[in-house]
């Protein structure tokens, strides 16, 4: 079934079919309705690629998901809730979503770019990926429409989209000052990812504020997965005065430390409370359940999509104002105060 053979069932032209489908104002509502009707009983679908070449516009949007770290990506709990949530804000508003993969080696700066305007694509979304990223730089100083989740960068059409990360932060280690404790350590998410920059802040401002001391060896970087979380819990807690209460900034981490703290004979919460952020769904299975900062990932992915849809009809300017989603605390057993409480501040 194409437009020709739906025009002559229809008794009308090629063209009234074409702007019937396309809801053009030249064509009556009756005439309408009953192409309309036709098509759907024949299954008529219109040809996308030529629509696009008349429309000048595909309504597809781009995304370039962990760009260097795809294949590791795949095991993030949060990034694939992420891709769904995006995926489910798009579809909401009647967008279609191509992957962009990352350019090998040897192609060039422009690959994203290029992938762009082959593909007639109406924007770019950019998840958790590096702001020093050549290929992204270079797609962020075009005129394209660009909304980064978890990525910063500059240009003419781009906006940053991003959870409180620092207020998040600092909600945990209060959380953890209420319940009695002052020595409080981090594992950090890579530094060069602002989510992870931001987060160590947020602990770094909360401790200040509460005139808790933060010595170098209480903050220790890991890469945001479960065996970097493991690794740097061990060695907060081999260090000559061991914290009472380690905050990680992601829960694949923290539950690294949860096993940490098992291989060391520690009893958590009761010698040792966790605290991570994300909510992934593994942090309410683990034993003891974690306590965590919740992002609203449908949030962050509605966020990314208005955003971007408000720079598609803008004139390009400087980089639009962030957008942020709050967060929130769940608390859960890995921090709950059991028996008498934390370990003292002292012992």
């Amino acid at each position: 079934m194409n437009i020709r053979e739906l025009a002559r069932r229809s008794g009308v032209s090629t063209a009234t079919v074409s702007r019937a489908l396309n809801d053009r104002a030249e064509v009556s509502e009756a005439t309408r309705a009953r192409i309309r009707q036709l098509a759907s009983e024949l299954g008529y679908a219109p040809n996308e690629p030529a629509r696009t070449l008349v429309r000048r516009r595909s309504d597809t949007i781009g995304l370039i998901w962990d760009s260097g770290q795809e294949a590791r990506g795949l095991h993030n709990p949060f990034l694939l809730g992420m891709l769904s949530a995006v995926r489910t804000a798009l579809s909401e508003a009647d967008y279609h979503l191509m992957l962009l993969t990352t350019p090998g080696p040897d192609d060039p700066d422009t690959a994203h770019l290029q992938a762009v305007q082959r593909h007639n694509l109406e924007g770019v979304i950019v998840l958790a990926t590096p702001a020093d990223d050549r290929c992204l730089q270079v797609l962020a100083a075009s005129a394209v429409p660009c909304a980064g989740i978890d990525t910063a960068f500059t240009g003419p059409r781009t906006v940053r989209v991003s959870s409180d990360n620092a207020a998040g932060a600092e909600a945990a280690v209060e959380h953890l000052y209420a319940l009695g404790h002052r020595r409080i350590a981090t594992v950090t998410g890579p530094l060069h990812l602002p989510p992870a920059a931001e987060r160590l802040a947020g602990y770094r401002r909360a401790c200040e504020r509460l005139g808790l001391a933060v010595p170098p060896e209480y903050v220790a970087e890991g890469d945001f997965y479960l065996d970097s979380g493991e690794s740097a819990a061990r060695e907060l807690l081999a260090v000559a005065e061991p914290p009472t209460a380690i905050f990680a900034a992601g829960d694949q981490m923290a539950i690294g430390a949860l096993h940490a703290a098992a291989a060391a004979g520690l009893s958590v919460p009761r010698d040792l409370a966790v605290v991570g952020f994300d909510d992934i769904d593994a942090a309410a299975l683990v034993r003891p359940a974690l306590t965590t900062v919740a992002q609203d990932q449908r949030r962050l992915g509605e966020a990314a999509v208005e955003a971007l849809r408000a720079l598609l009809d803008a004139t390009p300017v400087e980089s639009a104002q962030p957008r942020i989603v709050p967060t929130r605390l769940v608390v859960r057993g890995s921090s709950r105060a059991r028996g008498g409480g934390p370990r003292p501040a002292g012992g």
